[in-house]
């Protein structure tokens, strides 16, 4: 909001969690679709230390972390929307649902969030048609090893088998074996940096022509996790071609 306070552009400040970055692809395409806008600027970040002392407990203080935890990604990314330059392009958006199936444990997050996921996954099928085989890849951001079994399981269970074409930014981000982030990374800018910056470049390689990105957030505060409510998470589809 301070930043917005010096450009003396519109701005809309948006609050999707770890969803934002598919959330900002979203609202952006619709935007210029609608006519409203003819160039957009779509962008987000987290910070590990930040997040770490607001939603779980500050790295200094040393406590053990639990397998299922993930690691708060420090960046930011930013994608900008418009008509006139060649390059990928949106051609369609499945804004997901707040899903909330009772999850109370802010420390895992991917456990809370893959309902949501795949909720929004079984509704973009549904709405356009399409199959998951006709996407070179389907991801999810941030669900990492925990949430994206327990969303490909759910999935299954619906009768939707997604195959080796089907990940997490949170586990593209780090390499698992030799970074100690145990369930993998999190945070606004995982889904970011993945899809702007590794992702982006096999779309110009084209050696992924079809990315269907799935941003996954959750959307409790430190406030209501500590008054013990459960924790609301949404997830919303952005299909991106060559």
């Amino acid at each position: 909001n301070f930043t917005a306070a010096t450009l003396n552009i519109p701005f809309l400040g948006l609050y999707g969690a770890c969803s934002t970055a598919a959330l900002g692809l979203g609202l952006g395409a619709m935007l210029l679709d609608g006519g409203f806008a003819g160039t957009v600027l779509t962008a987000t970040s987290s910070h590990n230390s930040t997040a770490e002392r607001q939603y779980r407990f500050p790295t200094e203080y040393g406590g053990q972390r639990r397998p299922y935890q993930q690691w708060t990604v420090t960046g930011a990314g930013a994608a900008l929307l418009g008509y006139d330059r060649p390059g990928p392009k949106i051609t369609a958006v499945t804004f997901g649902r707040v899903v909330d199936l009772g999850s109370t444990d802010p420390l895992n997050m991917g456990a809370a969030m893959a309902p949501a996921a795949a909720d929004t996954i079984r509704q973009h099928f549904k709405d356009t048609g399409w199959d998951p085989d006709a996407f070179d890849l389907i991801v999810t951001g941030d669900l990492g090893k925990i949430g994206l079994e327990l969303c490909r399981q759910e999935l299954a269970d619906s009768g939707l088998n997604l195959g080796d074409n089907f990940t997490d930014c949170g586990i593209i981000i780090y390499d698992l074996e030799k970074q100690d982030v145990h369930a993998g990374g999190s945070g606004c800018a995982a889904s970011a940096l993945v899809t702007y910056g590794h992702l982006y470049k096999q779309l110009q390689r084209q050696t992924i022509r079809r990315l269907l990105l799935v941003g996954t957030g959750s959307l409790h505060s430190t406030t209501s996790v500590q008054q013990g409510e459960s924790i609301p998470c949404i997830a919303h589809a952005v299909r991106i071609e060559v």
